[in-house]
């Protein structure tokens, strides 16, 4: 990339520029993409965008060092302040969310800015009560934390911060932030109380996007056996006897410090659980050679697909867990099958269900396909954003 050309001859304001060679449908865009940039454009600017003709593009996050250049804010020229833009879109991203939604009426645990469905790419936010935990993709849009909570202040005054990125993230966007401090809130969600580490455990502390399929599940649940399988702290089994009123319910963890949580959320909503801290794959094998079948089963593991490197491992790990839940499950009972591997699609999702329904000798009809809860709009130009995908079986 030449940082040597002239400006774009519209170009004006305060802003640095960058000129493309090629564009994409897409509001990525890669390095192999970029003719040119102004020499004083730093990694995590912002910057307006030029195609290869000098006609505005578009306003971009910029960071040459990552494999993607340009995260695309918006299309066109824009010659408004920063502070307004980033404030109406989290005004807007939160309206949504409260006004259009109501569900603040629900829960007070959910997810505020999803990416670039909400028109920031880079970004999710979550809410647990008063706490508001941002996790960071890009460098870019860390650089505009400031803005972001100011404008969330404004709109929330009790508001309290948390800041996150993942290894992964921070070694390749180039940037270090602090541990997040431990915290603890209680948060509500459909009238069952879930205590949840903002920042802590598995994504920003709590699975908000799973929400609407908690729910579904625990509507089936009245008298049945259930299982709950990669449980992290309960979420389905704990709803399933609350709300639902599940005969029993056991819940499978590894991680101790879950499974501890687990317990504690069994217990602030009186309900009994059996808490089991130990792998699935082994604890579901043991239990489908032992002939122990359930009712309602729920596997939602961690993301086993987490890049195209790993892609057919990945996929076989699908399929060895969903061979052996469906063992474990009685005939005419369900299982709820999720994924939150956004590199896997549908079809094969699908195609996953199929392969272990064979091996387990199972007739499977499925009944409903549904994803993330409604507080994750998906760009219709970014389809990754629909990562969670749950399949509603019948197992005959």
């Amino acid at each position: 990339m030449d940082k040597t050309q002239a400006a774009p001859a519209s170009h004006g304001g305060p802003l640095p520029w960058v000129r493309l060679r090629s564009a994409a449908s897409g509001h990525q865009l890669y390095k192999r993409m970029l003719a040119s940039a102004d020499p004083l454009a730093k990694p995590g600017d912002v910057v307006m965008v030029y195609d290869k003709s000098d006609a505005p593009y578009g306003l971009a996050l910029y960071n040459p060092k990552s494999l993607i250049a340009l995260r695309l804010l918006r299309r066109g020229r824009y010659d408004g302040d920063l502070d307004s833009f980033f404030a109406e879109r989290v005004a807007a991203a939160l309206a949504l969310r409260r006004e259009v939604f109501g569900l603040d009426r629900l829960t007070n645990a959910y997810r505020v800015v999803h990416d670039q469905g909400d028109g920031l790419p880079g970004l999710v936010i979550d809410r647990y009560a008063d706490v508001f935990v941002l996790e960071f993709y890009s460098l870019g849009m860390l650089q505009q934390a400031a803005r972001i909570e100011r404008a969330l202040k404004s709109l929330v005054p009790e508001a309290v911060f948390v800041r996150l990125a993942s290894d992964y993230t921070q070694s390749m966007e180039g940037f270090k932030l602090k541990p997040a401090p431990p915290l603890k809130r209680r948060v509500t969600e459909n009238g069952v109380l879930f205590e949840v580490c903002p920042g802590g455990g598995y994504k920003t502390g709590f699975f908000c996007d799973q929400r609407d399929n908690r729910l579904a599940f625990a509507e089936l649940a009245a008298g049945k056996r259930v299982l709950d399988v990669c449980s992290y702290t309960g979420g389905f089994g704990v709803c399933a006897v609350k709300r639902g009123g599940a005969r029993e319910a056991t819940c499978v963890e590894l991680d101790a410090d879950n499974v501890a949580l687990l317990k504690r959320n069994a217990n602030i909503n009186q309900v009994r659980v059996e808490a089991v801290c130990v792998d699935a794959f082994p604890y579901l094998r043991q239990k489908a050679t032992a002939g122990d079948r359930y009712d309602l089963v729920v596997l939602d593991p961690y993301k086993l697909i987490s890049s195209k490197k790993v892609y057919e491992f990945g996929r076989k790990k699908y399929v060895d867990l969903n061979r052996l839940a469906l063992s474990c499950v009685r005939p005419g009972g369900l299982l709820l099958s999720c994924s939150c591997s956004g590199l896997l699609p549908w079809t094969d999702f699908q195609q996953i269900l199929r392969t272990a329904a064979g091996s387990a000798g199972r007739r499977v009809q499925i009944l409903r396909k549904s994803g993330a809860g409604i507080d994750h709009p998906v760009a219709a130009d970014h389809p990754e954003g629909e990562y969670l995908k749950a399949l509603w079986c019948r197992v005959l």
